[in-house]
């Protein structure tokens, strides 16, 4: 029922948010009812209202200006009308959030007619001087409003932030650029140009915004700006592939990534009259059966091997960029014997000329590889690419041995049947795509049983391997090691103090970063890309602000994104005064010690379990857990595993103790024992310091034994509590408790209502807010604790590191126990 209730909490968030944008939604409506009312689903408008309605040179010629307008009404299929929608939703959404309805139906409509009155008299002008792309797209019609939703969205991106404002940009920019490139269409033309309109609007009309001096770009920045393009020469080739057609500047490169479709009559004519057994015959029919899913795979696979080097490019991996190089300078070789075959033997200048385009753009991005390459310094961790090449290398036996064995035992399903010095002549064709397969003489073909089978996927294993084992490869990264950074930071945090959570940096797992004055460090360990900080930082509090910019700037020359994890509000106000974001994760609790008394109806439930306690003569004591006596020792751990066993679930790590952080001396272990030495409950307390010495004690591991009396927990705070007084500390932290926080009646964010869904749907497993109200019976002060980040949209990768630090040994059968105790709550 929780996670029912929290779906139905973010419908009714969703619902409110595009109850905000009536015109987006009227817009999205009208546009499929006048579908709807005129027949224009699924193909688009019949030919009748299509001559009408479409836009061309033609028409602006002929003075049918009312087409600029009607052009944006249809769409020329049912895709179309769908990805309208979703740009429509995307973009127009928050355009009408930021600028109001009417300020949004005035820049659509301005940057769509723009674009369509800008653009094609352009193509027309051009393709007089006989140019032959715009010769042939300057005919066509354009049809769709997706031009003006790129040229609001760049005009709305002049009203966003400087992060999301560069991000939109770049992504409507290149991807509008791409698709002129490679497709080149008009209406990808009239896209390109809209979006230009839109922007010079946001820039002249909607206001620029604040500008800040100019710089040259950052190694982040640009470590993004070149991986984007090097994805773009990727994606570009691919779209065609959907496309109808493919004519623009760089059209030529879509086979070099995949064979060209061949249709039934050109098989017909290969292989009629007897010519069934003939090379040509093969040739197209290879073409026909190679468009399974495992051809499909190998067939893209270098294009999606791009996007992979893409990812560690973003990452600033050396590897990646040497990759990059590599591939690049191969696939311009390529290009220059394949366009050289192509257009042998032609001396028209008209042809060859535009022709030499695909040969320019690997060559082009080599110069800009090699061009930044100083800001691609990021390695691996050891034996990282020993690994991958070891399993790229068993890959490859099984597969071959695969291919040879089986093809061998089913030749009789190849035609002819080869022998086996044929099968291990194909083999290494069975690996390239199949546009290239295709150059060489295909001898044999299959024709159904085991044999289609390998001959189709053996190729497209390796490749899924491959780009499986890159990926890994560039999600893991070689943190800085030194071996004097644990004892810096241990006297750091001795001599400064910091948050109750400060000793928790001294616990195994943790790696340093310090300033470069190392007068403060961070405690952080990278899971899955993000380095996420084990609290705030330890060491001098006035320098926090330089604490978060120098950590930004190690995690983006590291390629890692950076998460500011259980902070107090003082770290969290240097770090959104930097442009960060924060949201609530826990509260700590703080008991006062100095005027400490449980006197009053308020402290009832802690005067009975010391009262209790005492008449069934159980009694506290303080011990050091690696010097507990043995029997001592093993009650405690039992006591642990039972209270695991109970769970059901594997302990939680990260900022809550277990065994292994009480094996630490100056953690102090307070435990209840009765007059037969038997341990009822024990408790673990962290010292917080201030200039050497301790002040405070912070609560970590807590545990009582299922069968022990009723209130031991209570006990045992409460006289830690009044024995720690005695000693003079000032306060006591009962640490904080995950996904659970005090209702303080402020206005929240839509992540603080996930996660306070989140909190909600893990109560019955883990009890973070029962915790939390436990925990209010001895009185506290309660002091938010927050994750601040400094990119919304590495939340995910963000919430996958955070979970993986908590619960770093779930099991599948522990997750799947998991799943079933929240869909029972």
């Amino acid at each position: 029922m929780t996670t029912l209730a929290g779906w139905q909490q973010n419908s009714l968030r969703v619902l409110a948010a595009l109850r905000r944008a009536p015109f987006t939604i009227g817009l999205i409506g009208l546009l499929w009812l006048t579908a709807i009312v005129t027949g224009s689903l699924p193909g688009g408008p019949p030919d009748n209202l299509f001559d009408v309605v479409a836009v061309s040179w033609d028409d602006l010629a002929g003075g049918r200006l009312w087409t600029v307008v009607t052009n944006g009404m249809w769409c020329f299929d049912l895709t179309g009308y769908l990805a309208t929608t979703v740009l429509l939703l995307g973009i127009g959404v928050p355009a009408e959030r930021r600028l109001g309805g009417v300020r949004t139906l005035l820049v659509l409509l301005a940057s769509q007619v723009g674009g369509v009155l800008v653009a094609i008299p352009l193509v027309w002008l051009v393709s007089q001087t006989g140019e032959p792309w715009t010769a042939q797209i300057v005919v066509d019609t354009t049809l769709g409003a997706s031009p003006g939703i790129v040229g609001l969205g760049l005009a709305l991106s002049g009203q966003l932030g400087a992060m999301w404002r560069r991000r939109l940009r770049l992504f409507l920019l290149v991807g509008a650029g791409v698709m002129v490139l490679y497709s080149g269409t008009i209406q990808d033309v009239v896209r390109l140009v809209a979006g230009l309109v839109g922007l010079v609007i946001g820039l002249t009309v909607l206001g620029r915004p604040q500008r800040a001096a100019i710089n040259a770009p950052s190694r982040q920045e640009t470590r993004v700006l070149v991986a984007l393009l090097v994805a773009a020469t990727a994606l570009g080739p691919v779209a065609t592939l959907f496309s109808k057609t493919a004519i623009g500047p760089l059209g030529l490169l879509q086979y070099m990534f995949a064979s060209p479709a061949v249709d039934a009559a050109t098989v017909s004519e290969y292989c009629s009259n007897g010519l069934q057994d003939t090379v040509n015959c093969r040739v197209v029919t290879a073409e026909t059966i190679g468009t399974g899913i495992g051809s499909a795979i190998t067939s893209i696979g270098p294009a999606l091997l791009l996007l992979a080097v893409a990812e560690g490019l973003r990452r600033g991996r050396r590897f990646a960029w040497w990759l990059a190089l590599v591939f690049n300078v191969m696939l311009g070789l390529g290009c220059v014997a394949f366009v050289t075959g192509y257009l042998y033997g032609e001396t028209d200048l008209s042809v060859v000329i535009p022709n030499i385009a695909p040969i320019v753009l690997p060559f082009a991005v080599c110069g800009l590889l090699l061009g930044t390459r100083r800001v691609f310094t990021v390695t691996a961790p050891q034996r990282t690419y020993r690994r991958l090449a070891a399993g790229l290398l068993v890959t490859f036996l099984l597969t071959s041995a695969a291919y040879i064995s089986i093809g061998y035992m089913d030749r009789a399903h190849f035609k002819p049947v080869p022998d086996l010095t044929l099968l291990l002549t194909d083999l290494p064709t069975r690996y390239l795509p199949p546009g290239y397969a295709l150059l060489a003489d295909i001898d044999f073909l299959p024709t159904g049983g085991l044999a289609i089978l390998v001959w189709e996927y053996t190729g497209a294993v390796f490749w899924v391997v491959l780009l499986i084992g890159l990926l890994i490869s560039f999600w893991r990264a070689k943190p800085v090691q030194d071996a004097a950074a644990s004892v810096d930071a241990r006297k750091l945090m001795e001599q400064h103090g910091g948050s109750s959570l400060a000793y928790m940096t001294t616990w195994p797992g943790n790696q340093y970063w310090f300033t470069p004055c190392r007068q403060a460090a961070l405690a952080y360990r990278v899971s899955a890309t993000v380095a996420l900080t084990t609290g705030g930082p330890v060491g001098d509090p006035a320098l926090h602000r330089d604490v978060v910019v120098g950590f930004q700037q190690f995690c983006a020359d590291n390629g890692w994104t950076p998460c500011l994890y259980s902070v107090t509000d003082q770290v969290r106000d240097a770090a959104v005064g930097l442009g960060w974001r924060a949201v609530q994760v826990a509260e700590d609790t703080v008991v006062g010690l100095a005027d400490l008394e449980f006197t009053g109806k308020k402290w009832q439930d802690v005067r009975t379990a010391l009262n209790k306690a005492g008449k069934e003569g159980i009694t506290a004591e303080w011990l050091s857990y690696p010097d507990a006596p043995l029997a001592i020792s093993d009650q405690v751990r039992a006591i642990s595993e039972e209270w695991v066993a109970d769970k059901g679930m594997p302990e939680m790590g990260f900022t809550l103790g277990g065994l292994d952080e009480l094996a630490d001396r100056s953690v102090r272990c307070l435990i209840a024992v009765d007059a037969d030495r038997t341990v009822h409950g024990v408790t673990s307390w962290l010292p917080v310091f201030e200039d050497g010495e301790p002040v405070g004690w912070t609560l970590d591991f807590m545990r009582r034994r299922g069968a022990g009396f009723r209130g031991v927990t209570e006990f045992m705070i409460a006289s830690a509590a009044l024995s720690l007084k005695e000693e003079g500390a000032r306060f006591l932290s009962l640490s904080g408790a995950p996904l659970a926080r005090l209702d303080r009646g402020e206005e929240v964010s839509s992540l603080q209502r996930i996660l306070d869904v989140t909190g909600k749907a893990l109560e019955p497993v883990y009890g973070f807010r029962s915790l939390l109200s436990f925990k209010a019976k001895f009185q506290p002060e309660y002091r938010p604790l927050f994750m601040a980040y400094p990119d919304s949209s590495a939340l995910p990768s963000i919430g996958n590191a955070i979970g993986r630090a908590y619960l770093p040994h779930l099991t599948a059968r522990q997750g799947l126990r998991l799943v079933s105790k929240l869909l029972k709550n």
